[in-house]
């Protein structure tokens, strides 16, 4: 089995032979770990990619917008999740953005993930019927269980949820009031045992 630092390292030194600075090379890398971490199919799918660039006219959208889509016929994930995340705190601004026509847009996945980390939020990413939830890149949950990943994606939305907490008040304070028969009531004996009591100052 590979080394997470092997597919790193490999996946890298592959974008930057396909045409691709060593800068972007670099998240590249970076991603494509990311995916394999969490079990998704990022060297097939970065193959493939490569194997069809040079017979594609991918399209490179520099500015996004809250709506998006291409002139020509897809968007190059790679270049597209170079600019989200170099642009995210302008995207999250939107509160939603839209995409048309993502060529392997699995791709795309870890460069959201990481933006959800340097936003603080969680981000839900939908294309087509599949959907992935990614959690400040530290999780990634998902209803994906094909194992092969469309080649393109048609319609794209990215949403920006804001951070709430999963239960009520009622179960807030509830627990709470169960974890007050933790605290212990200060007395005198322990007010004299605390760090620092009973020290004499001689100067």
């Amino acid at each position: 089995m590979k080394s997470l630092s092997e597919i790193e390292t490999t996946s890298k030194r592959a974008t930057r032979a396909a045409g691709f600075s060593w800068g972007i090379s670099e998240e590249v890398g970076k991603c494509i770990r990311l995916l394999e971490l969490f079990g998704l199919p990022g060297i097939k799918n970065l193959n493939s990619y490569f194997n069809e660039k040079n017979l594609n006219d991918f399209e490179n959208l520099k500015l996004i917008d809250k709506d998006n889509q291409p002139q020509k016929d897809m968007f190059c994930p790679i270049n597209l999740g170079i600019s989200f995340l170099d642009q995210i705190r302008n995207i999250e601004t939107f509160n939603n953005c839209t995409f048309k026509n993502i060529a392997y847009p699995i791709l795309l996945l870890p460069f959201l993930s990481r933006a959800s980390e340097v936003i603080g939020k969680k981000i839900l990413y939908n294309f087509d019927k599949n959907q992935f939830l990614l959690n400040f890149n530290l999780s990634i949950s998902s209803n994906f269980i094909e194992e092969k990943c469309p080649v393109l994606a048609k319609n794209i939305k990215i949403n920006f949820l804001e951070n709430t907490d999963n239960f009520s008040e009622i179960e807030w304070k509830s627990l709470y009031k169960l974890s007050e028969e933790t605290f212990v009531e200060e007395t005198d004996s322990l007010k004299k045992g605390a760090a620092g009591a009973g020290l004499t100052d001689n100067d």
